[in-house]
């Protein structure tokens, strides 16, 4: 199995997370620092701590309603709740037991959690892999009112990093990626979010 690690920017206090958008839900959530309408509320948001598997998601923030890239700065402790109350998205035998405990867990369970390959700067799968982590319900409510601390529209920064890489100035690129370290997650939120 392909080791599961969680790297991201963060600090004592705060997380960095990203998410990409149309252009009038980014700018509307960059202006009042908190996520308005037209975000809707009531439907599924994923967050990413990765930055490069975010990249490979928009295509360096040039893909349709994921033009405006941001970086949601959040609590420490709401992203820590966030784990613990998740339910992985495929079923795994070692934690569920049955695929009956896995689908009941996975219907009542306010956050999903997915690991894919992590990508490189050409975003081709390197050998770990990246959380990604789905908030409905009460954890939106949470992340949104409750969470966030600051929203930057990074979108001109994430585009000239992926021009760098498109005319194949790759060190030039590497320099400006963010630096990004493992997060340190504890052993009860490990067997939860199926870290290895």
């Amino acid at each position: 199995m392909l080791t599961r690690e969680i790297r991201a920017v963060y600090d004592d206090q705060t997380i960095t997370v990203y998410q990409a958008y149309q252009k009038s839900i980014a700018l509307a959530a960059v202006k009042h620092q908190k996520f308005v309408s037209p975000f809707k509320m009531e439907r599924m948001t994923w967050i990413k701590p990765s930055f490069l598997w975010m990249m490979y998601r928009c295509g360096w923030a040039s893909k349709e309603n994921q033009e405006h890239v941001l970086a949601i700065k959040i609590k420490r402790e709401g992203f820590e709740w966030l784990l613990k109350n998740a339910c992985l998205s495929h079923f795994v035998a070692e934690l569920y037991q049955t695929e009956e405990n896995w689908k009941n867990s996975l219907s009542v369970s306010p956050v999903r959690i997915q690991w894919d390959p992590e990508k490189n700067i050409y975003l081709h799968d390197l050998e770990y892999r990246s959380i990604q982590i789905g908030l409905k319900g009460i954890a939106v409510e949470k992340y949104v009112n409750e969470w966030t601390v600051e929203i930057e529209d990074i979108t001109e920064y994430s585009k000239e990093i992926g021009n760098l890489v498109n005319q194949k100035k790759v060190e030039e690129a590497q320099k400006l990626l963010p630096t990004e370290r493992i997060y340190p997650v504890s052993e009860d939120i490990k067997l939860i979010i199926g870290h290895s």
